[in-house]
């Protein structure tokens, strides 16, 4: 199969949408697929992103106001272009919101099929920057986008109830995948351990952007915990606030490769603070790290913690909750230690390839869907 992947987010781009994208593009090309990706060009700083083992084509972009970190693409004449160039059998919209509602509209209007997958809760984020046209508007644009694919992939339970309460139609559960050798217990590090915790306190951590919508600055409480250090990985716009407002908490910046596989292993506990993921790729990785779990009972999180058996749930934006959840774990090694061992456990079916190549069969039938008469390949 042709599919051309139009996404909001793309490397150097460091998140959850652009993760998705290239290990999705990857496992096409490893059944033999023909994948294109369109995506926003980064900053000038980043222009010298990578050669892809599959072409990318870049949309002029601009930073998005009150994050200027993130870019967002500004659809052109040369959108549909390349996404009519590459003959698709099937457009994969990430995310879309931008890009996508273009590109969505090539699709329909040339009648090719179109998967959506929903993987941002805009209306949230525009709650949370209190951006001028507000969260029924964003329900109303991603309503429209949604509903003119073929069929929208939700990646949890949550996420999935969210869009169909706002109209969405023909929703699927589509979930992330996990690498579980890169992310092992076997990569805890001594060395690393007692470079963040000399005197050897309970290793709590945060991974992801520092925004305001994560709300890491409710670790401040979990911070003051005796015997307990705090480290947050990430960068983001809220960084230089919060490190004012955290000064009991080690910041790392972006973590990468071994680097990260490494700090995951080397935990006690993960934290997760936000309350708006509609998954959360972090808690996987950690949970395959061995680590024990605290996240809000809110979305993602929800599907991606058993709690008391792999981790612990508390009320979102909660920071006594989440201190005291911490609490409790770093008291107890033994319970630290069973809950890490079933995370593990829970999530090592999980693969990426597993994952891609249920991607690849709602390909399949949203192309069937849509009445075409090519016939397609083996995966």
């Amino acid at each position: 199969m042709r599919i051309a992947i139009v996404t909001e987010s793309f490397p150097p781009d460091v998140n959850g949408v652009a993760h998705s994208v290239v290990r999705s593009a990857e496992h096409l090309l490893r059944r033999g697929h023909e994948p294109l990706v369109i995506a926003p060009a980064p900053a000038a700083r980043h222009r010298d992103t990578g050669r892809q083992p599959y072409p990318v084509i870049r949309i002029p972009s601009v930073p998005l106001p009150r994050y200027q970190g993130f870019r967002l693409g500004v659809p052109g004449g040369r959108l549909p272009e390349a996404l009519l160039a590459h003959r698709p059998d099937v457009v994969h919209l990430a995310s879309p919101f931008v890009l996508g509602a273009r590109a969505a509209a090539v699709a329909a209007r040339h009648g090719l099929p179109t998967v959506a997958v929903y993987q941002t809760d805009v209306a949230a984020y525009a709650r949370a920057y209190r951006v001028s046209w507000g969260e029924a508007a964003a329900w109303r644009r991603l309503r429209a986008i949604h509903n003119s694919a073929h069929r929208t992939l939700a990646p949890s339970t949550r996420a999935a109830a969210d869009l169909s309460a706002n109209g969405v139609e023909r929703v699927w559960l589509w979930r992330r995948g996990v690498d579980a050798e890169r992310f092992a217990p076997a990569h805890r590090c001594p060395s690393l351990r007692r470079t963040l915790a000399p005197a050897g306190e309970t290793l709590v951590g945060y991974v992801g952007r520092l925004a305001p919508e994560k709300q890491v600055d409710l670790l401040a409480a979990t911070a003051g915990l005796p015997g307990v250090r705090v480290v947050v990985a990430g960068d983001g716009p809220a960084r230089g606030q919060l490190e004012r407002a955290l000064p009991k908490v080690t910041f790392l910046g972006v973590q990468h490769g071994a680097a990260l596989a490494r700090l995951y292993a080397s935990l006690d506990v993960f934290v997760h603070t936000g309350p708006h993921e509609t998954f959360g790729q972090t808690l996987q990785e950690a949970a395959a790290s061995g680590v024990p779990v605290v996240a809000p009972a809110s979305g993602g999180p929800v599907d991606l913690v058993r709690t008391g058996e792999t981790g612990l749930l508390v009320p979102p934006g909660d920071a006594e909750a989440l201190a005291d959840a911490v609490a409790a774990l770093a008291a107890d090694p033994a319970r630290r230690a069973a809950y890490g061992a079933a995370g593990r456990a829970m999530v090592e079916g999980r693969s990426w390839t597993a994952v891609g190549d249920e991607l690849i069969a709602h390909y399949r039938a949203v192309q069937a869907a849509a009445g075409s008469a090519r016939a397609l390949p083996a995966a």
